[in-house]
């Protein structure tokens, strides 16, 4: 299985720039040094509570805002020499559906008109082309065709969500970055709009990132999930081993908090949580105020992301230095 994105020592970091009299504005430190490779067919969910950086990495990867530090790379290739020999190169690799759906839709231009813009100007088809592409798009996402000439007021959520993965579509990309694209929708709604990504994924050849703070969701249409706490990833696995058997312990955290129905209860912090300060992070892990096994290494060194032993043959990696063990051996 080849490589469909892989990011390596990926940081954003805003403001910081020069004063007048040559001081330094506060720089917020919203990712930091972020690796992270998806294989191609794979979905791989990233969570993490608000703030922590997950939309950041999501607009970096697709372009719509530049890395501080590190690169990305697409099937292989850098992806700021793809934007820079063609800004639309870039676009024909990789593309995003929008947490709010309607918002995300132009509402002076007809579903027609949004839809057939990709076409145009990133794959270049003609008239007959891009009528035979309309066609196909509206069926995949269960739309029927009289909906092209509507404008986005006219449609519910979940109707207009669909478009927008179906604009996602049109310019064939084979990546799509997925930025909490059913928080917005009804639970109804969210489930449809989840099978209906997962027949794409097939029918497609799709490769996903899902991005989203609900756990279930990420369990439930994900084969792996990263981990984000403060800018950084703290742990990756696959979903079964990671939701089983959490090696960091803001994901075991994380786990505890998402409550089961009938079977478990959210169990909360014993102790307000004691937040990094994002305009001076701390030098060791910035889960340490908020863990129990935090030391003086914890609090002195930062973790690197590596492997840690795993309840399967399946790899997982964990940002602690005292990470919780299962007993079996670190994977070589």
């Amino acid at each position: 299985m080849s490589v469909a994105i892989e990011a390596d020592g990926l940081t954003r970091t805003f403001g910081g720039g020069r004063t007048l009299f040559g001081g330094r504005h506060p720089a917020v430190h919203a990712v930091q040094s972020a690796d992270l490779t998806v294989q191609e067919g794979e979905t791989l969910g990233i969570v993490g509570e608000s703030g922590c950086g997950k939309s950041t990495l999501a607009r970096m990867l697709v372009g719509l805002d530049r890395p501080t530090a590190g690169t990305i790379r697409i099937a292989g290739r850098d992806a700021n020499e793809l934007a820079g020999r063609d800004t639309r190169a870039l676009a024909r690799h990789i593309q995003y559906v929008f947490q709010d759906p309607v918002a995300s839709l132009n509402p002076r231009k007809t579903i027609r008109q949004t839809l057939e813009a990709p076409m145009r100007r990133l794959l270049g088809l003609d008239a007959r082309a891009r009528q035979a592409r309309l066609a196909e798009l509206m069926e995949a996402v269960s739309l029927r065709e009289e909906f092209l000439d509507r404008y986005p007021h006219e449609f519910s959520g979940g109707q207009a969500q669909r478009i927008g993965i179906a604009r996602a579509l049109a310019a064939d990309a084979r990546v799509i970055v997925l930025d909490e694209p059913v928080s917005a929708l009804d639970v109804s709604v969210q489930a449809q709009v989840l099978n209906l990504l997962d027949g794409l994924k097939r029918d497609f050849n799709l490769t996903y990132i899902f991005i989203s703070h609900d756990l279930s969701v990420i369990e439930s249409v994900c084969d792996r999930v990263a981990v984000m706490y403060f800018g950084r990833i703290v742990e990756v696995g696959s979903a079964r081993d990671l939701y089983a058997h959490p090696r960091h312990h803001y994901t075991a955290l994380l786990m505890r908090s998402a409550p089961t129905p009938g079977v478990r209860r959210i169990e909360a912090e014993e102790k307000p949580a004691e937040l990094p300060d994002p305009l001076n992070p701390p030098p060791g892990c910035a889960f340490a105020s908020r863990c129990p096994m935090a030391d003086d290494t914890c609090r002195r060194e930062r973790p690197p992301l590596e492997a840690v032993d795993a309840p399967s043959d399946e790899f997982q990696m964990a940002a602690c230095w005292h990470p919780i063990r299962t007993g079996r051996p670190v994977p070589a």
